[in-house]
């Protein structure tokens, strides 16, 4: 889908609901971002240009989460002029911080923010692109690491199959020789069932992942939020801690979902 006076990969990116964070971790590249700009025909990039040319499109960045019926249409129509599609950041990926309204009461949201709420059109959802369209690789993060969607991008240009790293936040923490800190002094940590890209910031600092990166492959996410709750965590410190930037991913979803059904909410509760 090459244009027809430029033999460069036409690149594409575009916002859905988000803070604009992983578009912005792309303009952070300074030292890289020229060369990635003289491998690439920069298409469509709100962010950066006024320059936005039509589609097709040979690479395409999406960020942020569905939330309005309307770019449940729009993101449809990208992925007709797309070829390949990374959905790039938690919003995209999992539905972002905003799913929290996955288990709110949207009508009522609404009421107490706006106010003449008949005129908000949005869903009483917050969902991942993947929800919607076939996604080709999916980038973590809350914001990305910036190398990986370097790594991403160039290794889409030159003709092969991105490898990006799936090993859990832990074995992060042996090889930076961090003490777990679960083990340790007892703090919840999702390391476990998190997915690298962060390089095991939190535990480093005396904090417990709050899995910002997503559920790791075949995260048993059961057996370690039992094994918080069998060693003393409580589940109003359980559930914020499953529902963050990511709750609305399958297997965090499931876990906090089973806390509440473990644990139903009273009129002061965690979930309120």
């Amino acid at each position: 889908m090459t244009s027809a006076t430029s033999s460069k990969p036409r690149l594409a990116v575009f916002k859905f609901a988000s803070c604009d964070g992983c578009q912005l971790s792309l303009l952070d590249c300074e030292d890289e971002l020229l060369t990635v700009a003289g491998l690439v025909d920069i298409a469509m990039f709100p962010e950066a240009s006024s320059d936005m040319q039509p589609g097709p499109w040979d690479i395409v960045l999406v960020e942020g989460s569905i939330t309005t019926a309307h770019d449940a249409e729009r993101i449809q129509a990208v992925r007709r002029q797309a070829g390949t599609v990374v959905t790039i950041g938690a919003c995209a990926t999992a539905g972002g911080i905003q799913s929290l309204r996955n288990w709110g009461h949207h009508e009522e949201f609404l009421r107490c923010v706006y106010a003449r709420p008949e005129y908000i059109s949005s869903l009483a959802t917050s969902t991942a692109i993947a929800e919607h369209i076939p996604v080709d690789y999916e980038l973590r993060g809350c914001p990305v690491n910036r190398q990986q969607l370097l790594d991403v991008i160039l290794t889409l240009v030159a003709g092969r199959k991105p490898r990006l790293p799936v090993h859990s936040v832990c074995m992060d923490c042996k090889r930076r020789g961090t003490v777990c800190i679960e083990v340790a002094r007892g703090i919840p940590c999702l390391g476990p069932i998190t997915q690298t890209g962060c390089g095991a910031i939190c535990p480093s600092f005396d904090r417990g992942c709050y899995g910002c990166f997503g559920p790791a492959p075949q995260a048993n996410s059961q057996s370690l939020t039992d094994h918080f709750l069998n060693t003393g965590s409580t589940p109003d410190t359980l559930l914020p801690l499953l529902r963050n930037f990511n709750g609305a991913a399958k297997e965090f979803r499931e876990q906090s979902d089973r806390l509440e059904r473990m644990f139903p909410p009273g009129p002061n509760a965690f979930s309120d």
